[in-house]
């Protein structure tokens, strides 16, 4: 048995039971009555919402409409119900196609959104490192062009000139080297009576600190700084030869970089800085001399001395003449004001590499440090060996000579540094070092009372006691390069680990 709506006469979805004529009735109608007229529609009693009695019963089935009954209407009705379902399958297809096409859209921008990002994360990488390595450069000089005194590019499509021919010593070259040499020996011997009063004493050197780091001059990517040098009339200026192959010439007082030069296919391993004009060298294992214009920022000559590594550059006391050394066994002795090279020499009998190379003070011989232990001494005009000193076991990494004309300190592969008398043509001191201690470079002060050693750290020794002052081991990598400032007011020291450090009080 069905409920009916007394005023519907229909099954009632939501029935309820009026307390005053105790009919069914379907509750949207019922309320909607009593809202009209306030009274039960049976009997006209007065009647409200609140009196009506929900019914609570299992969810109606509709009877069918009579309509429904016969063949005819029910075959109408699967059809339609068939209809639906195909509509409705036709259109979950079409949903399914879109979100489909939807999803592959999305995983194509977010293959294109993970490039980008990777390609983006490499230019800021780049763009840091350039950074880095440029640095404030408000300071830079614009390019000049080069004084007259200066070496200048030959020809006249400002390209670099290569030389490699031997045109000789002249009698002309060997008196300007001579004239030279007896003034600065005559000058040395006066001021070798003397020590500087602005010298800093060892007590005041041995309290020296590290003032300053500087790691941006050199390329974040190839790290490290192979040589140093400062510029000899104004110890402000340092210069750098970076494992990145470029030169940098940087401002201390200033913090800025002056100039990067760039030019150089390999590592630059040596460089030197004029003493009197704006103007740097380099060495490579791209077996290349390059001379550099500061001011101008650019290579003027290229010296092809040599068909091996060049491995040690030393500028003559004069300004003019430039020594350079070779893994191909030779020396070579080249005029920087033309660009060259003026002789080339070789010791076949030993047949060794050289590693090394250093002038004397005066200027008339030198020194030269071989792949087999020797340190060999060199009579420039005479292009003659006239010393050997053995001693040492590894190839010789670096050589200096004091000041004083006197003394010669090496050091090699064998963890320690030789003093050698020149005048007896003797060793009479030899440090020993750390076991595995790597002596990467040696520097006496212009006054010939310090000697500084870089390598696995940076010591600093008082001659003639030959007792150390200082100790410093602030480099994360290998010292490749100290030297002393004017008369020792601060210490410069470049490293492996791609760092140009200061020390003073």
């Amino acid at each position: 048995m069905s409920l009916v709506c007394a005023i519907s006469n229909e099954v009632p979805e939501h029935p309820c039971v009026s307390p005053v004529s105790n009919q069914v009735f379907e509750r949207r109608l019922i309320e909607k009555f009593i809202a009209e007229n306030g009274v039960d529609p049976m009997n006209g009693q007065p009647l409200s919402e609140e009196q009506l009695i929900d019914i609570k019963v299992s969810h109606p089935i509709r009877p069918k409409a009579p309509s429904s009954t016969s063949i005819p209407a029910i075959l109408k009705s699967l059809q339609d119900e068939w209809d639906a379902v195909m509509l409705h399958s036709f259109t979950l297809r079409q949903q399914l196609q879109t979100t489909r096409q939807e999803l592959s859209h999305a995983l194509y921008q977010h293959d294109a959104a993970c490039r980008v990002i990777a390609r983006l994360t490499k230019e800021v990488t780049a763009a840091r490192e350039a950074l880095a390595t440029l640095k404030p450069q408000a300071g830079l000089v614009a390019p000049q062009s080069v004084p007259t005194s200066q070496p200048a590019a030959g020809g006249g499509g400002g390209e670099p000139m290569e030389v490699s021919e031997q045109v000789g010593m002249s009698q002309e070259i060997i008196q300007k080297l001579q004239d030279k040499a007896t003034v600065l020996t005559t000058e040395r011997k006066k001021r070798g009576k003397t020590v500087p009063e602005d010298l800093v004493r060892a007590e005041d050197l041995s309290k020296y600190r590290q003032v300053a780091s500087h790691a941006g001059l050199h390329s974040a990517s190839v790290p490290g700084i192979l040589c140093m040098d400062l510029c000899p009339s104004d110890t402000n200026k340092v210069l750098t030869g970076g494992a990145d192959k470029n030169v940098v010439v940087f401002d201390k007082s200033e913090e800025q970089i002056v100039a990067t030069l760039k030019g150089h296919t390999k590592k630059v391993t040596s460089v030197i800085y004029h003493p009197s004009q704006s103007v740097v060298f380099s060495a490579s294992p791209d077996c290349t001399i390059r001379v550099w214009s500061v001011t101008a920022g650019n290579c003027v000559q290229v010296v092809r001395a040599h068909e091996g590594s060049v491995t040690g550059l030393s500028l003559h006391a004069t300004g003019d003449f430039l020594l350079s050394s070779s893994e191909d066994q030779y020396w070579a002795f080249s005029d920087i004001q033309t660009g060259r090279v003026l002789t080339k020499v070789t010791d076949e009998a030993a047949g060794v590499a050289l590693t090394c190379a250093q002038f004397h003070p005066d200027g008339l011989i030198f020194g030269t440090g071989t792949a087999d232990s020797q340190i060999k001494i060199w009579d420039l005009k005479e292009r003659t060996n006239v010393a050997n000193f053995p001693g040492h076991s590894g190839p010789v990494t670096s050589i200096a000579f004091s000041e004083n004309g006197y003394y010669l300190a090496t050091g090699a592969q064998d963890s320690s540094v030789k003093l050698w008398d020149l005048r007896k043509l003797k060793n009479f001191k030899t440090i020993a070092l750390d076991n595995n201690y790597e002596v990467k470079s040696l520097v006496f002060d212009q006054s010939g009372t310090y000697l500084a050693v870089g390598g696995s750290d940076i010591r600093v020794y008082i001659c003639k006691q030959w007792s150390e002052v200082l100790n410093f081991s602030d480099h994360s990598g290998l010292v490749t390069g100290v030297a002393f400032g004017e008369n020792a007011q601060f210490l410069s020291s470049a490293g492996m680990d791609r760092s140009l450090k200061f020390y003073s009080l």
